[in-house]
């Protein structure tokens, strides 16, 4: 059995879930993977269910009744994984955002170079991002120094969802605390491992927009972010904030 499981969580997917569902099974390193979906009306969970006839018991779905947000999602899908054997845990996107072919390097930052946390950084190295708007990679950009700058995190790309975590990162953590449901929920998973004293590494990945299907991104995940790395900073300095 493989030590490795990847989260994919999805929502109206069906362009792009069966394409890296195989990309990531083709790979040299082995991995399980993980799709949480969220009830998405254009089938994407029957995609995932066809593809387990397939793969057997190297794929996983989980189904959720609604769209009920990036952050509840990879929580359900901890609790899951924490109930099971494995001691990698990646998230990534389904869109190939994030190349399969990088998992085998976050992997090899946790095995071999002793991460506890792994980040596929697009910032690391300067601006990686490939297919963006320019409007869109400096909103990124400034948002990762605006929450590199309130929380103090030596971590270039604080908002990053390419991420590979050691299982004691996720038993330690409180994931019942956890605050954000947004991708602002990125933030504060990296921000509770650094108080933690955990292990950062960011490995430079090359991030290229989605050619398939429709973003997630809107301004109440913005706002959720550039308001809420705000109070998370301020309830850890008053001790309020729960690893």
């Amino acid at each position: 059995m493989p030590d490795g499981i990847v989260v994919i969580p999805t929502y109206n997917e069906k362009e792009n879930i069966e394409r890296i569902v195989r990309n990531v099974f083709s790979l040299q390193r082995k991995f399980h993977i993980l799709v949480v979906d969220d009830n998405s009306p254009d089938g994407t969970a029957d995609i995932v269910k066809r593809l387990q006839g397939e793969f057997g018991e190297q794929l996983f779905l989980l189904e959720r009744k609604g769209k009920s947000g990036l952050g509840t999602a990879y929580i359900h899908s901890f609790k899951w994984i924490l109930e099971r054997d494995y001691d990698l845990i990646f998230q990534m996107d389904a869109d190939f955002s994030h190349n399969p072919n990088d998992l085998i390097r976050l992997y090899n930052a946790c095995k071999k170079e002793n991460a506890d946390v792994a980040i596929g950084s697009r910032y690391k190295t300067g601006v990686n991002v490939v297919n963006w708007p320019m409007s869109r990679v400096l909103l990124s950009w400034l948002a990762s120094k605006y929450v590199r700058f309130i929380t103090a995190m030596p971590v270039a790309d604080t908002t990053a969802g390419f991420v590979c975590y050691r299982r004691k990162v996720l038993e330690t953590i409180h994931l019942d605390e956890i605050k954000f449901v947004g991708y602002a929920f990125q933030i504060e998973m990296k921000f509770k491992a650094y108080l933690a004293k955990f292990k950062i590494m960011e490995v430079p990945v090359i991030f290229t927009d989605r050619t398939r299907g429709t973003s997630k991104m809107s301004g109440s995940i913005i706002w959720e972010a550039v308001f809420g790395v705000v109070k998370m900073k301020f309830n850890s300095l008053f001790n309020k904030m729960t690893i």
